[in-house]
């Protein structure tokens, strides 16, 4: 009887062994076609850099840069089969880039040629005497990380430590809602804007958070304010009782009490959702001529984003870097390191997709994802990059113009207000 059993098992699986083998060359064509039809519309997408002078006296909160976030930068739209399948259309994503090349700050958003007049537009509308440029990729000067390369280059990439529900400290946090007088501010993009303006000639530091909206799902294809809920429930859960109702058999009331040591991460994860989010992607380089590179620039640029921290609701943290110990983590952190050919590898990589502003569209072999120690032998080439989901006030605290107290000599800024001329002229 067990024999005969097995022999049935024996043969249920030859049979359905053409099925499965069949499904997974489908789904391997269908995967590779979604990836060819969106890589050809990608490669039809022109891009053009703008640079954006801010006015001498910023006289508006960092709102002034989340509403422009939204009104020019949120491109969601419905995408039908034809589109999304035959044509491969995606989602625009945008670049807020803030860059220091021999000292000098600057302040940039890369767009697609399409919406660039919006983009123009909606900057005036919010910032009337600022100055809106197109300028060459600066990238484009570092031709290669090599050996034998003139530039040498260290970098890496950010991601929240916890869950996406829960944000940075953002400019709110920070009093920068309510308006102060200039002398009272604390404006937390200051301090970066100090250390991009410290650095000196042959130097450059680069920072760029590249976004699109969100379309981040979770298992059971939740988003990512249907995931936050999850998150925040799941957490609350053993602060929570149910009581059967008095008289009403099958009936209960619940109650949560909240302890106070969480009441702000539940408060703030709640105001975080009720804004629009974005999928994030946060690079930052340091890149100097060989002979003056500074190895402590790296540790004062991994700290960039330290006063963003509110460690018991989020903060950014480090990974990528292309250093030695860039695939081993945690506890093997110092016991297994990458050559130096593989170091200079990442870091050739890093500048190319740096250069390219990829996060969401990347090479087809980020699918394929193994397990370390595997995944650096296989490719040794690559990082997987990390999406996180920030609001647009988060962006907006993370990427604005800093205020008058700010004097760094090397923001340039625009020193004279213009204004339309009247419109009773005489022609």
């Amino acid at each position: 009887m067990i024999d005969l059993v097995i022999l049935w098992i024996y043969k249920i699986i030859l049979a359905l062994l053409p099925l499965c083998g069949t499904l997974i060359l489908a789904y391997i064509a269908y995967v590779m076609w979604l990836h060819y039809v969106q890589a050809n519309f990608i490669s039809g997408i022109d891009f053009v850099l703008l640079e954006i002078v801010p006015p001498r006296d910023v006289e508006r909160s960092p709102k002034a840069m989340e509403l422009f976030i939204t009104n020019a930068l949120y491109h969601w739209s419905m995408k039908g089969g034809l589109e999304t399948y035959w044509q491969g259309a995606v989602w625009f994503w945008f670049s807020l880039e803030l860059v220091s090349i021999d000292g000098q700050v600057h302040f940039y958003i890369r767009v697609p040629t399409r919406v660039r007049k919006l983009v123009e537009t909606q900057m005036y509308a919010q910032f009337p005497q600022a100055q809106v440029k197109e300028v060459d990729d600066y990238t484009l000067a570092i031709d290669k990380i090599a050996n034998d390369s003139e530039y040498n280059l260290w970098g890496c990439e950010f991601k929240l430590l916890k869950p996406d529900v829960f944000p940075i400290k953002t400019y709110v946090d920070f009093g920068l809602d309510k308006d102060p007088k200039e002398e009272y501010k604390v404006d937390p993009i200051s301090p970066v804007v100090e250390f991009f303006g410290s650095i000196g000639r042959g130097e450059q530091l680069w920072s760029q958070i590249v976004i699109t909206p969100s379309k981040k799902t979770y298992p059971h294809s939740k988003n990512w304010v249907e995931e936050g809920e999850r998150v925040l429930r799941d957490r609350l859960k053993e602060f929570t009782s149910r009581r059967a109702r008095e008289g009403k058999p099958g009936e209960y009331s619940q109650e949560i009490r909240v302890p106070g040591f969480m009441e702000e991460s539940i408060k703030k994860s709640g105001v975080k959702m009720s804004k629009v989010g974005f999928d994030t992607g946060i690079r930052v380089c340091y890149v100097a001529k060989r002979e003056i590179f500074n190895e402590n620039r790296r540790r004062e640029l991994r700290l960039v984003f330290r006063q963003y921290a509110a460690p018991y609701v989020n903060e950014l943290w480090r990974i990528n870097p292309t250093q030695a110990d860039a695939f081993a983590t945690g506890t093997f952190t110092g016991m297994f390191l990458a050559s130096k050919s593989a170091i200079m590898r990442l870091k050739h990589r890093m500048l190319e997709e740096y250069r390219e502003r990829e996060f969401f569209h990347p090479p087809m072999r980020h699918r394929i994802k193994l397990p370390w120690p595997i995944s650096p032998y296989v490719f040794p080439n690559y990082f997987h990059h990390h999406i996180s989901v920030l609001n647009t006030e988060e962006l907006a605290t993370l990427w604005h113009f800093p205020g008058q107290i700010l004097k760094v000599p090397t923001l340039e800024r625009i020193e004279s207000k213009e204004a339309s001329p009247p419109t009773n002229l005489p022609t």
